[in-house]
């Protein structure tokens, strides 16, 4: 397969461009991967890995002369490093990103960008508890969506390419705006991923159930809270705080359904539980026909790793 991109730059060595890096290798999707992070660690141990081919101790040496600038780092450090890396792209290349939040991002990133480079921003819906340049691996994408931010004027060519380039990892490609991917992002992983930090904290605040307690009698449904739970600190607070009206409006739906279900309990409705419960049943299945997921009911541990 020819390359799509001859020269990519992954500012930002984490899960998500660790694995870019190892499946743009593994498809020969790119002529060269150049990557840098803000770590000295991090950077030793992605050339000790191979996630990239060379490595650079700025972000603005990797954008140098890049065909495509993947930009990798919590969405509230998106603008600064868009600042840095501005001067040094060479005209016609593209620079995406990754962030699980658009609308903050285009608003950050844009203003920083010459006219020369096409901007189109992206997310990846794939990932695992896990994080840094270690938790990468090159099947991350496959069978997985990879969301495009199109209505910012995006050159069709440019947007071409990026779709080629996700498509050659293994990934379903889809167009939409920045504020319904953030609406949609809310509702599908934004406040689960509130929700299962704040059972984790309420199970912490319960000082009748001892620490040894709560680890030791984890059913399922505690267990894989805390495995949501687990996810980067930095990168779930830069969400929340970037994304405040489309999470502000799901968790007030969530509270009325909360209410709703504990009238229920309160007065005995196993009627109203029974027909929740069965309706609710019919989302998991679809995940399961639509391909995301495995029947097993524990988010799939065990398939989720390489």
């Amino acid at each position: 397969m020819s390359h799509v991109y001859e020269r990519v730059a992954l500012i930002g060595l984490g899960l998500i461009a660790g694995s870019m890096g190892l499946a743009m290798k593994a498809h020969g999707l790119a002529g060269e991967v150049v990557g840098t992070a803000r770590s000295k660690d991090t950077r030793d141990v992605a050339v000790g890995l191979g996630l990239c081919d060379r490595v650079t101790e700025t972000a603005a040496e990797a954008a140098k002369d890049a065909d495509l600038v993947v930009l990798a780092v919590p969405v509230g450090a998106m603008g600064a490093i868009a600042a840095e890396i501005a001067p040094h792209l060479k005209p016609g290349a593209t620079v995406t990103d990754v962030g699980s939040v658009k609308k903050h991002v285009v608003e950050a990133v844009s203003p920083h960008l010459p006219d020369t480079v096409h901007f189109v921003p992206g997310h990846p819906l794939a990932g695992t508890e896990h994080s840094g340049p270690h938790a990468g691996f090159a099947t991350l994408f496959e069978n997985r969506w990879c969301l495009l931010i199109t209505d910012a004027g995006c050159e069709a060519g440019a947007v071409a390419n990026l779709r080629a380039l996700w498509e050659g990892m293994g990934a379903n490609v889809e167009e939409m705006d920045a504020d319904h991917h953030d609406l949609v992002l809310a509702v599908t992983s934004h406040t689960p991923h509130l929700i299962a930090y704040t059972m984790v904290g309420v199970a912490d605040d319960l000082r009748r159930v001892t620490d040894s307690e709560v680890i030791k009698y984890s059913a399922a449904g505690f267990r894989d809270f805390t495995r949501i739970a687990a996810s980067d600190p930095t990168m779930w607070r830069d969400v929340f705080l970037t994304n405040k009206e489309a999470t502000l409006e799901i968790l007030g739906r969530f509270t009325e359904e909360l209410f709703a279900l504990q009238r229920a309990i309160r007065t005995g409705d196993g009627e109203q539980l029974f027909d929740y419960f069965t309706r609710t049943r019919a989302i998991r299945r679809g995940i399961i026909e639509a391909g995301q997921d495995t029947e097993a009911p524990d988010f799939g541990r065990g398939t989720s790793r390489k």
